[in-house]
């Protein structure tokens, strides 16, 4: 029912094949080297370090314990990260050359990015701008725990050319924070907010619905406690409960209960109300912006199919069409660029059959829609049962555009497989 397609922050993507060797020094194929420049570029930041692992997360994290000591090996804590991900920009550099453009938007993600000093993260921004440089209306993200920053951090991070903050508020409820693990006081959120506020932040709000034992009710407290705080932006994602985390382990024993979908979509439809009703606008399924200049641009980059070039263990990185994905631990990326290579672990060269069904997956999500015309001539003509089916707006689709309806954004799967399936 639901599309799990919600971490684009990270630079993820649908699903990755094994790929195919990448060459050491980087080096793009000719076909993705002659487009650099054609695109925006925005670049993503993982700092891959956390306090305490949460039990429904898989991402590509470690905690002090799980790297040997309270730095990590040498080369791969907190202390060298801002070394590593310098070397890695001089790569980029080498790789896209003069025709790369100035950097559109910045996403430092994780992890808990704010577990570092801030003059790390704003040394990694300098980094970027003297390297590409910045475009003058950049948009420079991180994400925090609301624990993890202070106003004099938040005051370092505004100096130092950041512009927005993502705070990992996840719920007001105490009992469904507990169910995550998520460490952080309640009550830290609006303190984060104010400071943020105070320090010239845009501020968003990353909510998560359908935690194991979460009511409608926990969901609508959690929704109106963030409202109450007036954030620039909201997202607010359903809880996929990934095999291999220690909650698929308690949810297979029987000990955490899985939400039903009727329930997931209840609580969606709720957000979306609550959101609407208080002035703020969906531009993908699980995003609402106050404003359009509110919505998180580096985002729409990834679902837009730009450039990006992602930095950190683990990160992914798409250029006209070419993929890569680094190493994931710390001491092997960090280990790879001290020896002058690139730390991609693999990569693929995209299909135009590839490409054009992620335009197809990636442009349903988003407010605009899919213009009609991308699609084949057998796709085209399921348009109109999809519209009869409440799925997709009819007013749109006579404009030229597929454009979900609140049912199909809760179907997106459903209207994707309709506009896909039978192609190539």
């Amino acid at each position: 029912m639901w599309p799990a397609y919600g971490g684009c922050h990270h630079g993820a993507v649908p699903s990755l094949p094994d790929g195919d060797p990448a060459p050491h020094d980087g080096a793009l194929p000719p076909s993705s080297a002659d487009q650099v420049g054609r695109s925006p570029l925005g670049i993503y930041l993982h700092v891959p370090f956390c306090t305490t692992r949460c039990g429904y997360c898989d991402f590509n994290t470690y905690t002090a314990a799980e790297l040997g000591s309270a730095d990590g090996p040498p080369g791969a804590g907190r202390a060298t990260w801002a070394t590593g991900a310098l070397r890695e920009l001089d790569l980029a550099t080498e790789v896209l050359g003069p025709r790369a453009p100035a950097v559109s938007t910045v996403f430092v993600g994780g992890g808990t990015p704010t577990l570092l000093d801030p003059a790390d993260l704003v040394a990694a921004v300098e980094g970027i701008r003297a390297r590409f440089g910045l475009a003058e209306d950049a948009e420079v993200t991180t994400e925090a725990n609301p624990d993890s920053v202070t106003p004099e951090s938040l005051a370092t991070l505004a100096a130092g050319g950041f512009t927005r903050i993502s705070l990992g508020m996840q719920s007001a409820v105490p009992g469904v924070l507990a169910t995550l693990e998520r460490t952080h006081d309640p009550a830290n959120v609006a303190r984060a907010v104010a400071a943020a506020r105070q320090a010239g932040l845009a501020v968003s709000l990353d909510l998560i619905y359908g935690t194991p034992g979460e009511s409608l009710a926990d969901w609508r407290t959690s929704l109106e406690s963030a409202l109450a705080l007036e954030p620039d932006h909201v997202s607010a994602y359903g809880l996929t409960v990934e095999e291999g985390t220690k909650m698929h382990a308690q949810v297979r024993r029987g000990e955490l209960p899985l939400p039903t979908g009727d329930d997931e979509a209840d609580k969606y439809e709720l957000a979306d109300e609550l959101l609407t009703a208080a002035g703020y606008g969906w531009y993908e399924i699980s995003n609402w912006a106050r404003t359009p200049a509110d919505r998180c641009r580096h985002n729409l980059a990834y679902w837009r199919g730009d450039d990006w070039w992602g930095v950190g263990p683990g990160a992914h990185s798409h250029v006209a069409g070419t993929r890569w994905w680094n190493v994931k631990h710390p001491a092997a990326w960090a280990a790879r660029l001290a020896e002058q290579r690139s730390p991609a672990a693999a990569r693929e060269l995209l299909t135009g059959e590839q490409s054009h069904d992620e335009r197809v997956l990636l442009g349903v999500r988003l407010v605009d829609g899919l213009p009609v015309t991308e699609l084949s001539a057998e796709a085209r003509s399921r348009v109109a049962g999809l519209i009869s089916d409440d799925l997709v707006e009819g007013r749109a689709a006579i404009g030229g555009r597929v454009v979900l309806t609140r049912r199909g954004r809760l179907l997106a799967d459903t209207v994707v497989h309709q506009l896909l399936v039978g192609e190539g």
